[in-house]
């Protein structure tokens, strides 16, 4: 398959939905597809062709609010130069939808839409008019499911997928190094959404009762000085900052538990977070907010899920002081981990985009 995936931002810059596409695409790569990324930030992909994206004149100046449709609207132009592709692989909402949609149907390439969280509580009356050229949806999770379906796309037009983990690779580290009792780990960007307020507060309660216990908090950004000030200044917390992955899975293997407090904002909310489910592959106790579920992707018994900063204290007591549930957790947790391999993700996309252009091809046909 020629496929062309349009995202905004690769790695080096951070983020989940980042390392989702810079790993799909090395699998799409290894698995002998030919592959085109257009991006606005961040390096190249190995193994891929760049899209070129020479800027028009309303691109400039829609770059003024949102750069993100700018660079849609920019991908939408040089559609008309890239022949030969099987389907479109979007990154994004309905704002990138809203430019190419319309150019992927005049063109006659089928298109998927990638939806990595939940959608903004703004702008609902203009999603059923952003999405109508959709050939087919992705989600990760519940919530984005639930999103679309409220603005109207068809049930049958989305598959949900949570993100695929490197599990030789994080195998190296489960287990290669002993547990550091009292450590409780956390990952991600120093955003608001990732709501790391919570845990700090949590923490706080914690080491309270085990003066033996500490916090580290992995990921860099906005946030990082009223962080800081909320940690204060007495022992137990640890900011690393943005480190290597795999100076992450080192540092999660080791831990007596692993915490992520994400929660929905107005204009932004997480899918299936991709920490978690590293996590669970490295065996370490995973605890997750109501609002950052890993529901369908990874059965319930498998990780612990807490609602409030009270409800998290309490989770987190009861892993740290119980080895027995602790060790159950662990072990259902690899379990569940298992079905994320990225080659077993890698087919089930490719089984999408199948459906998506055959779909594209009836219609086509029956007009």
């Amino acid at each position: 398959m020629r496929i062309l995936h349009i995202g905004y931002r690769l790695p080096p810059e951070p983020g989940g939905k980042e390392l989702y596409i810079e790993r799909l695409v090395r699998e799409q790569v290894r698995r002998g597809h030919d592959v085109i990324v257009a991006h606005r930030r961040g390096a190249p992909l190995q193994g891929t062709t760049t899209l070129l994206l020479p800027p028009v004149r309303a691109s400039r100046i829609v770059s003024l609010k949102s750069d993100e449709i700018a660079f849609a609207m920019e991908c939408a132009k040089a559609l008309a130069r890239t022949r030969g592709l099987d389907v479109i692989h979007l990154h994004g909402d309905h704002r990138e939808a809203l430019a190419l949609g319309p150019a992927a149907r005049r063109l006659g390439i089928p298109l998927v839409l990638h939806v990595h969280g939940a959608l903004t509580t703004r702008h609902r009356p203009i999603m059923p008019w952003a999405f109508r050229h959709i050939g087919g949806f992705i989600v990760s999770g519940t919530r984005p499911r639930s999103d679309l379906l409220g603005v109207g796309v068809p049930d049958r037009l989305i598959r949900m997928m949570p993100s695929g983990v490197e599990l030789g690779h994080l195998a190296r580290f489960r287990g290669s190094a002993p547990i550091e009792r009292g450590l409780i780990v956390s990952v991600g960007s120093l955003v608001k959404v990732k709501n790391h307020e919570l845990t700090i507060e949590a923490f706080h309660r914690v080491r309270a009762a085990r003066p033996d216990s500490r916090l580290v908090i992995a990921g860099d950004g906005p946030e990082r000085d009223r962080l800081r000030r909320l940690a204060g200044t007495g022992p137990g917390i640890e900011f690393l900052g943005q480190v290597p992955s795999d100076q992450v899975y080192a540092l999660v293997s080791r831990a007596d538990a692993f915490v992520h407090s994400s929660r929905r904002l107005r204009t932004i909310g997480e899918g299936i977070p991709t920490a978690p489910l590293e996590a669970l592959a490295l065996g370490t106790a995973v605890l997750v907010s109501s609002e950052a579920s890993l529901d369908p992707a990874v059965p319930p018994a498998a990780y612990r899920v807490f609602r409030s900063c009270t409800d998290l204290v309490a989770q987190l007591h009861a892993v740290m002081d119980d080895e027995v549930t602790r060790l159950q957790l662990i072990q259902k947790g690899v379990q569940a981990a298992a079905d994320l391999d990225w080659r077993l993700v890698a087919e089930r996309i490719e089984q999408v985009y199948e459906k998506v252009i055959a779909r594209d091809a009836a219609v086509l046909a029956a007009t």
